[in-house]
């Protein structure tokens, strides 16, 4: 049986139905309706953040607040992550400057941040990965002690907690993705945490057009409203996400058991004082040592109908589209990884002999040709 990188966790089929029914009644079916309103109002109660503005998807969020902040200049950024952040900073005009990663959990290399500031800086985008978090404390002195503005790309974050506070109250802002392929996911979908409430204004106004009222439009917006079948589905998914962690917890547990002492295989270790929602597993290989490359093991599992996906490779630097524009050799460690990092099949539909099997065919590529 085919086994995918990520298998979307579904409400049951009826619930959903039952959920909906309403619509057909009330033919309000977008432009911030009932269920847009209520799963924002619990979204803040879960992610413990103040203020939530729902949007069509992750990267229309991350787009449309960067544009909200009136930001020009230079953004402090890693190459490390999905095209989407990069492009994000790019279509507002404003020059991304990547930041190496450490290898403890790749996300942003705090120790780097500081000889990257230029009088041009005007923000710091820095990038959750796999659900491990920045460095938010560090990244926070250097903000405040250079007046930057800090949005978090917080798409693997969802659920998580730092010494109990919510992933989403960290810095100015932070955007989630509620694309399908997530913990917690509206089929499509996104959101902005923040507890500027100006801003939080700002955004709803450039989600619908700039429109201020039936008669006013003062602002040049977008259309990047989250519609009411999402919405219901992020209500239902959001009854069960609890469950669903503890899931892929499990999942988790089994890829480390089997893993764990596999020479040349590098796993994630937890964090301390994180609270995790296990959103992806990815290991990095490191060809000497295990005497296979990444892929070999792609390939192998690929022919036993497992997939598994590179992600994140290439470096958001190293893209086509920015081809000449950014030198990657001066972010190294992302380099590397991005050049050895593969992701697991991760879900909360994951049997241990599911994992078992998978972690059986890695270790079968030892000593294979690559």
């Amino acid at each position: 049986m085919r086994i995918n990188v990520i298998k979307s966790s579904m409400p049951p089929f009826e619930e959903y139905v039952e959920a909906i029914k309403p619509l057909w009644e009330s033919v309000w079916l977008t432009n911030m309706g009932v269920n847009h309103e209520k799963l924002a109002e619990r979204l803040c109660e879960y992610l413990k953040v103040s203020n939530v503005s729902l949007f069509v998807n992750g990267h229309m969020a991350l787009e449309l607040v960067l544009q909200a902040m009136d930001l020009e200049g230079e953004v402090i950024t890693t190459p490390f992550t999905f095209t989407s952040t990069t492009h994000a900073i790019v279509r507002n005009g404003l020059t991304p400057v990547f930041c190496d990663i450490n290898p403890r959990d790749y996300t942003m290399d705090v120790s780097k941040i500081e000889e990257l500031i230029t009088d041009r800086t005007c923000a710091i985008v820095p990038v959750h990965v796999y659900g491990c978090l920045c460095d938010v404390e560090a990244i926070e002195a250097i903000a405040k002690k250079h007046n930057l503005k800090v949005i978090y790309d917080a798409a693997h974050a969802f659920g998580v907690e730092y010494k109990g506070r919510g992933v989403g109250t960290f810095g100015d802002a932070s955007m989630f993705s509620f694309h399908a392929t997530k913990v917690f996911h509206t089929i499509e979908g996104g959101a902005i945490t923040t507890d500027d409430r100006e801003l939080i204004y700002k955004l709803w106004k450039l989600k619908d057009f700039g429109i201020k009222d039936e008669e006013v439009v003062d602002g040049i917006g977008a259309n990047a409203k989250m519609n009411e079948f999402c919405a219901v589905m992020g209500l239902c998914n959001l009854d069960h996400i609890d469950e669903e962690i503890a899931k892929r917890e499990k999942v988790t547990g089994r890829y480390r058991q089997n893993l764990a002492d596999v020479k040349g295989i590098t796993i994630l270790q937890p964090q301390k004082d994180v609270k995790p929602n296990h959103a992806y597993f990815p290991i990095v290989v490191d060809e000497k040592e295990f005497g296979a490359g990444r892929q070999t093991i792609y390939d192998r599992l690929r022919e036993n109908d497992i997939y598994t996906r590179k992600y994140f490779y290439p470096l958001t630097s190293d893209m086509d589209c920015y081809r000449g524009r950014f030198d990657s050799s001066l972010t190294p460690v992302a380099k590397q990884i991005a050049e050895r990092v593969l992701t697991l099949p991760m879900s909360a539909h994951l049997t241990e002999e599911d994992v078992d099997r998978i972690c059986d065919i890695i270790k079968d590529c030892r000593g294979a040709i690559n």
